[in-house]
């Protein structure tokens, strides 16, 4: 039996990180970090982070120990014991390795995740649903704590759009892969000829601004609107105005809320949305700016196809961007997007 695992410490760099958690904690521990509450925070957020990632290094450095001293042994009746351990370790530190692509400023923020119907009515909203289920069975898989803050149901089938928040570990660095037009090849089930049609859904992404001082909002610049909830088939409609609309005067931008019960939260939760969608503007002023200084194109087209998911006449999912593609469909409706993610991350950071 071969382990071949210890080539990966080098991908992490533990000396540095070491290095830059000592730096970290030192800078934790001054007294005059807290002068500025902002500043303060985002270090306590970079340092819980970063000693979160070096212990588990850490931790998968001493089981890979504790399994090559047992290889040692040559004791065969520990050998199926070895082979789980092998395959585990091998399984964890392929996501390690996998996590040291996220390199972004917000890579390892949550996130707040958004997928809205195209053209093509019944059918597109129907797609945003079957996205919707695939997107929740791959955060259920990796740990993470999806909420649906606000949805809008289709008129015959589906959803028009959906929003979450995604909390955990690179959340925002992950499902970056995805922001993008999702398109859909298939044999209508709502069509009485049953033929094949196309739809369209689009995915947006945006990380989630935990300091609230980072955005400011001027309460002059916005407009609230409440109104009754809505939801499908005319079930558990609210009789009280707790659904939130949000509109943001210099940018245009709207948001609605209306997946809780309490406008208090409806509210809370909109300004959530509209802090990141107001960041992501930012951060796509400061990128058209530093590519003019390069001479880079900048590309104003929007809605971009990034990936199609074809089921009828063949089966396929093939990434434009990436060209990975499978034949696997049923597994990838399922969840399975993994190996999608890593490609574009990969295609991200370059050779």
């Amino acid at each position: 039996m071969t382990l071949k695992l210890p080539g990966y410490w080098c991908v992490f760099d533990l000396p540095n990180k070491d290095k830059q958690l000592a730096e970290l904690d030192a800078r934790a521990q001054h007294p005059a970090l807290w002068n500025n509450p902002a500043e303060a925070q985002a270090t306590m957020r970079q340092l819980a982070r970063l000693r979160a990632e070096v212990e588990h290094w850490r931790r998968a450095q001493q089981r890979t120990a504790d399994a090559l001293e047992l290889v040692g042994l040559g004791d065969e009746s520990l050998r199926p014991e070895l082979e789980r351990e092998v395959d585990a370790l091998e399984q964890d530190l392929r996501q390690l390795e996998f996590a040291t692509l996220l390199s972004g400023e917000f890579d390892h923020d949550n996130a707040i995740f958004t997928i809205f119907s195209g053209a093509g009515g019944t059918e597109s909203q129907d797609w945003v649903a079957m996205l919707l289920r695939m997107y929740l069975r791959w955060m259920e898989d990796h740990g993470y704590q999806a909420e649906i803050i606000d949805s809008s149901p289709g008129e015959e089938a589906g959803l028009k759009s959906v929003t979450l928040t995604v909390d955990g570990p690179e959340a925002y660095g992950y499902l970056q892969a995805e922001k993008g037009t999702h398109r859909l090849v298939r044999l209508s089930p709502f069509d009485s000829a049953h033929r094949r049609h196309t739809s369209f859904a689009s995915v947006e992404v945006y990380p989630q601004v935990e300091d609230v001082h980072e955005i400011e909002i001027n309460p002059s610049e916005i407009e609230i609107d409440t109104y009754r909830a809505s939801s499908a088939g005319g079930q558990n409609v609210q009789k009280n105005a707790t659904a939130i609309r949000i509109r943001h005067l210099p940018t245009g931008l709207v948001v609605t809320c209306q997946n809780e019960r309490s406008l208090t939260q409806n509210r809370a939760n909109a300004l959530k949305v509209l802090r990141a969608r107001l960041m992501d503007i930012k951060r796509q002023e400061k990128e058209a700016e530093i590519a003019a200084l390069k001479g880079d194109r900048v590309k104003a087209e929007w809605g971009q196809q990034i990936r199609s998911y074809v089921l009828h006449p063949y089966q396929m999912v093939k990434d434009h961007r990436t060209n990975y593609e499978t034949v696997r469909t049923d597994d990838v409706l399922n969840g399975h997007l993994d190996e999608f993610i890593e490609a574009y991350l990969r295609l991200r950071v370059g050779p």
